[in-house]
């Protein structure tokens, strides 16, 4: 809108004052309104209209008034363009940082997404109570780390060389964390990664700077809590977790603001967490498939903190007990720096097979029973297996054939021993079940769950009191006395003292899931599973050969990260290239990548699979270079653009939905078609 009006003295009339224009970000999952907006600031918006608050506009297109973020105030404009006036500035709290924009704008371009994506999921949703709260209790004290927990911090450091260097510097480091149990001092059961990272965490706060770690599950980021809370002051301690509450996770969010630096446990999108002078961000055991954000753009943690790290500065930290192909791509070529402990610490690993005579189908090898026997006279024992539940898979007992639901073709399983099959899917129990090859009504057990394992293993070790920890029943720690702890694959709670003797069954099960990187993750998950033994303990590795199990016998992770590398380049498997998959219908699949192919005639011709018929709608997949991942990604947010756009006008015989939509998804962890 225009703003004439008279001259205060009369002579002027018609002559146009510059109008303060606020470039505004709309909260909408539109592709095509990704972009800033300008808009008018009223004069009784101008004191409360700033960069980074939340504001109400009008959207001509929709004809109505939507949400946005005020990115920024542009210069005073004196042109005659119309432009439309803000409708109201919802609250006075800037909460979208220039820091937190531009890393969120970097990520959503990368990735071939919307920044509003990016920052829906790093801005929790407004809490009145929880901001009135926060503004009438004014700043926090800048944290003071007393001299007790620095000179803690300095020694457990001291475990790396350089690492409190790196710190400094604002390196980016790869840390193996030693695979030992630890006690804190009111006897709290944590891994002794937790206390490493907790140490470097209390290090940067001291020097007056943020740090933020992030954490897969709430298992991971009690530890962390537990290691942190008696070393540094509770007002410097932030949790950011999805399964708070709306008003504490935003009163969470509302303190990162604040200028006094803080430490900030979490998820995967603590990433984001807009704290002041950024010192140090951490990932531990970036594997894990809970710091892969599903949500759209779908940008993996790993990813954002390297991301934050080239922008804003810092230290960057990755550590596990394994070392994803991913990080051993970035340390192959000088991107991140190995840091090695100065003391080489191993779990005592025991490749278990069946003796001679005894039956190969046995589940429990007698060499690793007999350990776990001897264990149980000192302390608990762990036993990981694949899967919960009871019986996981039912099979004809005639033909083997998989027992399926009648209804929906769902795999049935069974509760407990003797019960009517139910189907995973959609619930239904199979009271009249036939086999539909061969018309048997007899079922058998395929698998063992992890209940199933305790049943069984109750039976073998009577009078032994039995814990199952899996997903129905977490576990968050075991006392120091005699139990058999039978858990899943990463529910396994840390024990007092480390458990006296670890078995790993079901490996051979484990390994024959059919993704790209089943390896990696077996190799995680039992890497994990041995760090909660305690020192000099057994873990007994049961039916696996080759070079994983090796891997894990020497503790040379890092080198099968380094092998499966070189085995998965000349195939151009991920993480080697990047892989970008589009979906949609075939017309508009094919035009995104004739497209790509002319904005980028780099690609070569093996570089697009695909595409193949997925339901209603066709997938491809495109296999490109990391130096040609700008340019790419473009071209393919283009054609989601375009596609949208022209999805706006009615086509005949065309019912708007998920199948008429082009998607794309950039770094896809496996070539899936």
């Amino acid at each position: 809108m225009t703003a004439v009006h008279d001259d205060e003295h009369g002579l002027g009339v018609g002559v146009r004052r510059p109008r303060r224009v606020a470039r505004v970000l709309l909260d909408s999952p539109l592709p095509q309104l990704d972009r800033l907006f300008d808009y008018e600031i009223p004069a009784e918006l101008a004191d409360d209209a700033r960069p980074g608050v939340r504001v109400r506009v009008p959207l001509r297109s929709a004809g109505r008034v939507v949400d946005g973020l005020l990115v920024e105030v542009g210069e005073p404009d004196a042109s005659d363009r119309p432009l439309s006036q803000l409708d109201a500035v919802v609250s006075p709290v800037p909460v979208l940082t220039p820091a937190l924009y531009s890393l969120a704008r970097k990520a959503a371009d990368r990735a071939a997404g919307s920044a509003g994506d990016i920052l829906r999921l790093a801005i929790p949703k407004r809490m009145v109570r929880a901001e009135k709260a926060w503004l009438a209790a004014g700043p926090p004290p800048l944290p003071a780390v007393d001299e007790t927990a620095t000179g803690w911090a300095d020694e457990v450091l001291a475990a790396f060389p350089g690492l409190a260097t790196a710190l400094e510097a604002g390196e980016r480091v790869a840390v193996d964390a030693p695979p030992l149990p630890a006690r804190l001092d009111d006897g709290t059961p944590v891994g002794a990664w937790a206390v490493l990272l907790a140490a470097a965490a209390t290090r940067v706060l001291a020097h007056g700077r943020s740090a933020i770690i992030a954490v897969p599950d709430h298992r991971d980021r009690a530890q962390l809590e537990a290691a942190l809370q008696s070393r540094i002051p509770a007002e410097a301690l932030v949790r950011d977790d999805a399964k708070q509450s709306g008003p504490v996770r935003y009163a969470a969010f509302l303190r990162t603001l604040s200028d006094a630096p803080c430490v900030v446990i979490g998820n995967r999108s603590a990433v984001y967490a807009p704290v002041a002078d950024l010192g140090m961000v951490a990932l531990w055991d970036d594997g894990d498939p809970l710091l892969a954000e599903p949500l759209s753009p779908g940008v993996h943690a790993r990813d954002a903190a390297l991301l934050r790290q080239e922008l804003h500065g810092g230290a960057l930290v990755f550590a596990g007990h394994t070392r994803t192909t991913d990080v051993e791509r970035l340390v192959a070529i000088g991107w991140v720096r190995e840091l090695p402990a100065a003391r080489r610490v191993t779990p005592r690993v025991v490749l278990t097979a069946t003796r001679e005579g005894e039956s190969r189908a046995a589940r429990v090898p007698s060499s690793a029973f007999a350990a776990a026997r001897e264990a149980l006279t000192q302390g608990p024992v762990l036993v990981q297996v694949a899967r919960p539940g009871y019986a996981p898979v039912l099979v004809c007992a005639s033909c083997r054939h998989p027992a399926r639901c009648a209804h929906c073709g769902g795999p049935l399983h069974a509760a407990r021993q003797g019960a009517v099959p139910t189907c995973s899917w959609c619930g239904r129990a199979a009271h009249a079940w036939a086999c539909s090859e061969c018309s048997s009504t007899l079922l058998r057990m395929a698998s063992s769950g992890s209940e199933r394992t305790a049943d069984e293993l109750g039976r073998a070790f009577p009078g032994t009191r039995v814990i199952v920890a899996d997903g129905d029943h977490p576990v968050a720690q075991v006392e120091d006395r005699p139990a058999l702890v039978v858990a899943t694959r990463g529910a396994e709670p840390p024990a007092v003292g480390g458990y006296r003797a670890v078995i790993l069954l079901d490996g051979d099960r484990m390994l024959m899931a059919d993704e790209l990187r089943i390896g990696e993750s077996c190799l995680r998950w039992w890497s994990n599973a041995a760090a909660l033994a305690a020192p000099g303990a057994p873990v007994h590795l049961v039916g696996v050969g080759g070079e994983i199990a090796r891997a894990l016998a020497t503790w040379t992770q890092a080198s099968y990260a380094r092998a499966e590398l070189a085995d998965r380049a000349p195939l151009r498997m991920p993480p080697t290239v990047r892989v970008a998959s589009v979906d949609g219908p075939r017309r508009a699949v094919d035009t995104a990548l004739a497209e790509l192919r002319r904005a980028v005639p780099e690609l070569d011709a093996e570089a697009v699979l695909g595409p193949l018929a997925r339901d209603e709608t066709v997938r491809a997949l495109v296999r490109f270079e990391y130096a040609l991942g700008a340019r790419v990604t473009e071209s393919l947010r283009a054609s989601v653009v375009s596609h949208a756009m022209k999805g706006r006008r009615p086509v005949k015989g065309r019912t708007p939905g998920a199948a008429h939509t082009l998607k794309v998804r950039v770094d896809v962890p496996d070539l899936d078609l």
